[in-house]
């Protein structure tokens, strides 16, 4: 399995007060989360949709230069909060599954998926609804070239009814299937895999928002996925506020100042060389 590092129950003395670090450590969490609440702009849907407007249009980024910055933000981010696991013996200590859509979010799932190979990882892709897209299909074809796993739509679909045994083959699934531009329902061919989701307790790293949610209200009444990871990309979406899992990181380093001053995304700064930063 991948390594975790334990949280070691030990106590502290503060002012003839014993503290057990476990809390010492959820405190700072929980503060972290208000620091970056009041600072960070969480977008809603049109706003997210303008900034990527811009970005393409008054800034002349390709979708490709976007989608490659922050297909390896995200890789980048799961390596770094799952590290490789040391064990050679175990042929599946390392491997993750990807669900990519036929969008940008999918497309961004693409490239996290190479990446993590080239990271070391075995990442295997299921894509249940490929695109014609010239884009897209050499994103596919890059994934194959570099052995990469694509799984046939069947594997999954039958294994809906025994989720548990077929996902617990995975120690990550990183879920890049629904973006911001997603409005509820759920609709096939993605129910099945989200119902997936929705049960296991393999965790789950969501590429920008978690599949199912609305991008400003959060998760749907009736129950949604509960990623453990978050990785917004460019800024948060507002649902991000609703996330509570354990990771949340901001990726693709490649806001211009302009743009971030236009629309007021009070974006924390990137450490040194990183391509992504935790909020918390």
């Amino acid at each position: 399995m991948l390594q975790f590092v334990p949280c070691t129950l030990k106590s502290q003395s503060i002012k003839g007060i014993k503290v057990c670090r476990s809390v010492i450590d959820k405190s700072f969490v929980l503060l972290a989360r208000r620091k970056y609440n009041r600072m960070v702009k969480y977008l809603n849907q049109s706003e997210a949709i303008n900034v990527d407007k811009d970005l393409f249009e008054k800034y002349k980024f390709s979708v490709d230069q976007l989608m490659e910055l922050a297909g390896q933000s995200c890789a980048v981010a799961i390596a770094r909060s799952y590290p490789l696991s040391l064990d050679s013996e175990d042929v599946s200590s390392n491997r993750v599954l990807v669900c990519c859509g036929p969008g940008n979010n999918g497309g961004d799932g693409l490239v996290c998926a190479r990446h993590l190979k080239l990271f070391g990882y075995s990442p295997e892709i299921y894509y249940p609804k490929r695109t014609n897209n010239e884009l897209y299909q050499r994103l596919l074809h890059q994934c194959v070239e570099n052995g990469i796993l694509v799984l046939e739509n069947q594997r999954i679909e039958e294994a809906t009814a025994d989720s548990t045994v077929f996902l617990h083959k995975y120690v990550i699934v990183v879920d890049a299937l629904l973006g911001f531009s997603f409005r509820p329902p759920v609709r096939e061919p993605f129910v099945h895999i989200i119902d997936m989701l929705k049960s296991t307790s393999v965790p789950i790293c969501s590429v920008d928002i978690p599949s199912g949610w609305d991008v400003e209200r959060g998760p749907p009444e009736a129950g949604g996925i509960k990623p453990q990871m978050l990785i917004s990309l460019t800024a948060p979406k507002m649902c991000a506020s609703k996330f509570d899992g354990k990771f949340h990181y901001l990726g693709g380093r490649f806001v211009p100042e302009k743009l971030e001053s236009q629309y007021n995304l009070n974006l924390p700064k990137y450490a040194g060389t990183d391509f992504v930063v935790r909020l918390y």
